[in-house]
């Protein structure tokens, strides 16, 4: 039995790290992707946690699946598949550890994953079951994400939901806002960053986007807010959860690495999103918040994930 599957895009981060004495940018191999970062957190903590997805028989895909295997991430459900290739993004940082992308996807391994490949067992024997929006950007991986979430509400299993817009992967915003909303009918817990909340609910304000997933069936909504935490929201209301000071090094996998701290807390708890209190909510946030305040003073995702001792030291502090 998993604690939480994920299904959706495995890449390399290329990031930049430098300049050669030529004169010529360095950019550093990183194994990436929002839900094998959140995965990470759980495997990191000793939880099982299984991937879904697909990657190229390259360098690529196999320093992919040896990285997640290594993490202590099942993956028996990563096809490697000899006719696309890996998906690889390069990113460089500014001064602040912000990101700017550029992606070479086209079409990436990631967004071919089919409906056949996707194995409703792991499904069928997890707790969560979570997905993202990048592999709703293309078919066939559309299609097999959503075959993937009607066989997780048939089995009754919690939904999550990340968002996590990235503009160059959708042919215009107005498509992106329409992909990225296609799957809320399916979702109990849904993390999205303040800079999503008008994309998905056309509401720029935190708690109002928080309280109007609430009124269209989410159980239970995160907003993170970078520096600031996050605000957290259920039946009860809602909650800004303040953020831990941090020297950010490389803010790739931030969201992610806390919501994997916010639902392994959840899984922890032994409650039905339903059952949630706000005052547990806070307490989920809290913890993610301190996760992603230590993944942040690392370069990458998976390789930056903290364990529980220094998740644990940053609380206390």
């Amino acid at each position: 039995m998993y604690k939480i599957t994920a299904l959706g895009e495995a890449l390399i981060d290329f990031t930049l790290s430098g300049v050669s004495e030529a004169g010529m940018r360095i950019f550093e191999q990183n194994p990436g992707g929002a839900p094998a970062n959140a995965l990470a957190v759980f495997a990191k903590f000793g939880e099982n946690a299984a991937f879904i997805g697909k990657v190229g028989n390259d360098m690529h895909g196999h320093f992919l699946k040896e990285t997640m295997e290594n993490a202590g991430i099942d993956t028996k459900g990563m096809i490697v598949a000899d006719d696309v290739f890996t998906t690889l993004a390069f990113v460089s940082l500014n001064e602040q550890g912000e990101r700017e992308f550029s992606f070479a996807r086209k079409p990436g391994a990631d967004t071919c994953l089919t409906s056949e490949e996707v194995d409703m067992d792991i499904i069928k024997n997890t707790e969560i079951f979570h997905v993202g929006s990048l592999s709703l950007t293309n078919e066939p991986s559309r299609g097999a994400t959503f075959e993937a979430l009607k066989k997780a509400k048939e089995f009754g299993k919690i939904v999550s939901y990340d968002p996590n817009y990235r503009a160059l992967l959708w042919d215009s915003k107005e498509k992106a806002i329409e992909g990225m909303r296609s799957p809320l009918d399916y979702v109990d817990v849904m993390k999205l960053s303040d800079e999503e909340t008008v994309l998905l609910t056309d509401i720029e304000d935190p708690k109002g986007a928080a309280e109007a997933l609430l009124a269209r069936g989410i159980l239970l909504v995160a907003v993170t807010l970078g520096k600031d935490g996050a605000y957290v929201c259920t039946k009860e209301g809602g909650a800004v959860v303040p953020g831990f000071s941090s020297k950010v090094v490389d803010t790739t996998g931030a969201g992610d690495s806390f919501w994997g701290g916010f639902l392994y807390q959840l899984t922890k708890n032994g409650k039905r999103p339903e059952e949630v209190t706000l005052a547990e909510a806070m307490e989920f946030a809290r913890f993610g918040n301190a996760v992603a305040s230590l993944c942040v003073e690392k370069r990458g995702g998976i390789p930056a994930i903290p364990d529980m001792e220094q998740v644990l030291k940053r609380m206390e502090a």
